[in-house]
Parts: structure tokens; sequence; C-alpha cells
């Protein structure tokens, strides 16, 4: 915390370890484990509440898909934020952009978008509701990608049910 205080205020002198401002920043302002884990909990559960809130609030009329794609999709956010709690939001960048995840985190982002889109925009009801499916789907692809070989197990039980 000395390090960060020197810092922001100016007295710290200079570049004498190579290492850049931003990352002695960085370095400076690290959460402790135990802080990371709450946060990792609080943003999760967050995002399960929103996501359970707004399938809840689907069958309102008028207004219920509309309430349920934004709830939904903030439910998506956040249980996707709450990972950069425990390995930080470079790293989780990083794995996010991995080859084995770049598929699926970029139609889970354009998911999320276009079910806002159609949800506010478009105003298609069952575009929507497509598209927060495909949304699931795309996210739980995404989670299975950080354990040893569940998508082989997923492909292959797929393939032994069809």
């Amino acid at each position: 915390m000395d390090k960060l205080k020197k810092v922001l205020s100016g007295q710290d002198d200079g570049n004498n370890d190579g290492t850049g401002i931003l990352e002695r920043a960085n370095q400076a302002s690290t959460l402790a484990w135990g802080t990371r884990v709450k946060g990792f909990v609080v943003c999760f559960v967050l995002g399960v509440v929103c996501s359970i809130l707004g399938t809840c609030l689907l069958w309102i009329p008028r207004v219920g898909l509309a309430v349920f794609a934004v709830l939904y999709s903030v439910g998506n956010l956040c249980a996707l934020a709450s990972t950069m709690f425990l390995i930080g939001p470079c790293r989780q960048l990083k794995t996010m952009c991995a080859k084995e995840r770049a598929f699926a985190t970029v139609i889970m982002m354009v998911c999320l978008a276009l079910t806002l889109c159609a949800a506010f925009w478009w105003k298609n009801n069952g575009l929507a509701l497509i598209f927060c499916v495909l949304q699931f789907v795309a996210f739980t692809w995404y989670g299975l990608s950080y354990i040893p070989f569940a998508r082989d197990a997923v492909i292959k039980l797929c393939s032994i049910c069809v």
C-alpha cells in the first residue's frame, strides 16, 4: 500500500527496478486472497440472482421480455466478471481470448448484444428468447473449457444420445 501511495503522490524515486509505472501500480494494488474470494462470491451470486430474477419477471405483460433480456444479460456479465476477482482482469481477458475459448467468447458476446438489440431495437420477443438460449449455451461451452476434457465428454454424451 505504501508503494501505491508513493506512486500516486509523485514521491516515488523513479523507475529504479526497471518496471513501468502501470506494472508497479498493479503490484501495489493487488487484493488479498480472502478479499478476492469474497469479491468473486458476491459478483457471482449477484449474477445468478439477476438471471433468476429476470426469468421470474419474464411473464410480465408487454415489458417482461425486455426486463428479462436486460437482467439475464447483466447476470451473465456479472458471472463472467466474477472470475476477474480470482485471476485479475488482464489474465481473464487473455484466457478469454485463448484459442480454445475465443470462439465461445465471441459467440457469447455477440449473442448478448443481439439479445439486447432484439428486445429493445427490433422489439422481437421470439428472437430475443432465441438469443438468450444461445447466450446460455455459449456461456456453458465457455465454462466447460476450464474443466479438463469436459467438452470432449459433453460431445461424446451428445453423440451417444443422438
